[in-house]
């Protein structure tokens, strides 16, 4: 079976980020990078179809050169080779313009499943998946909490969180399947799977291969742009209510909240 994951290198969940002086764009200074936690999910869980039924599991990923790093853990984590869409006109656009050079990027190769992380954590827009099903022509669904293939490898039977439930549904591959929490516990990468990923095969592919004009990829090519960054505003220092015992603590708690905050 051969199973396909989108994968994207995002910026470390502990990081400081800020906004450029202008706050036009993100500095990303000193910013340690790392993939994106949704993501680790889909490459666990397509580890683990192959390791049931066999095929191959190959690593699609868009980014700068940095993103190599990202792509080289997951091949660290077991896929066997992938695909690094690295270009300057395809970096800063949209969740379309991602979706539609990923799609154009797939098209050539071979595939019976697809698996994408529920969204980007920089980003959270949990669009690319859905685009990307739409663009193919292939049926999504998002955010897997379990995955078994059913009726021998033609069907796949998943489980998807709804309120007050759970959907379980069956969809014909191929598909795409947008991984969340719950649906796996990510391996780690071993020391030889390190090494080893040290030679397996990474394609680069550029625009020019994709065969897309620079106006309908990245930022020129974008239906949405963030017109603006900011910082939330500083929240204001708390108040330590001080008392010998617990009944003095809550009076002078409720007399605050009546005199100073005025909520009661």
């Amino acid at each position: 079976m051969d199973i396909l994951v989108c994968l994207k290198q995002v910026p470390d969940t502990e990081a400081d980020i800020r906004p450029t002086s202008d706050m036009t764009a993100i500095d990303y200074t000193g910013v340690k990078f790392i993939v994106n936690v949704y993501d680790e999910y889909a490459v666990e869980e397509a580890l683990r179809v192959r390791e049931k039924v066999g095929g191959k599991v190959t690593i699609v990923s868009l980014g700068p050169d940095r993103a190599v790093e990202a792509i080289r853990t997951a091949l660290a984590m077991g896929a066997d080779e992938a695909v690094h869409l690295n270009d300057p006109a395809l970096v800063d656009g949209d969740a379309y313009t991602t979706a539609r050079a990923l799609a154009k990027a797939i098209e050539g190769m071979s595939y019976d499943l697809i698996f994408c992380g529920k969204q980007a954590i920089d980003d959270d827009l949990a669009q690319v998946g859905s685009i990307l099903g739409e663009l193919l022509g292939l049926q999504t669904v998002t955010g897997i909490m379990k995955f078994e293939l059913v009726d021998d490898g033609k069907k796949a039977r998943v489980h998807r969180q709804v309120e007050g439930g759970m959907d379980v549904l069956e969809v014909p591959l191929p598909a795409i399947f947008t991984a969340t929490k719950g649906l796996n516990e990510p391996r780690y990468p071993s020391l030889p799977g390190i090494m080893k990923a040290k030679k397996k095969p990474l394609k680069t592919v550029s625009l020019g291969d994709l065969g897309l004009s620079e106006e309908e990829v990245g930022a020129k090519g974008a239906l949405t742009k963030v017109v603006r960054y900011s910082l939330p505003p500083m929240r204001q220092a708390g108040t330590i209510i001080e008392g010998e015992t617990p009944e003095e603590k809550a009076s002078k708690l409720a007399k605050a909240l009546r005199e100073e905050v005025k909520v009661i």
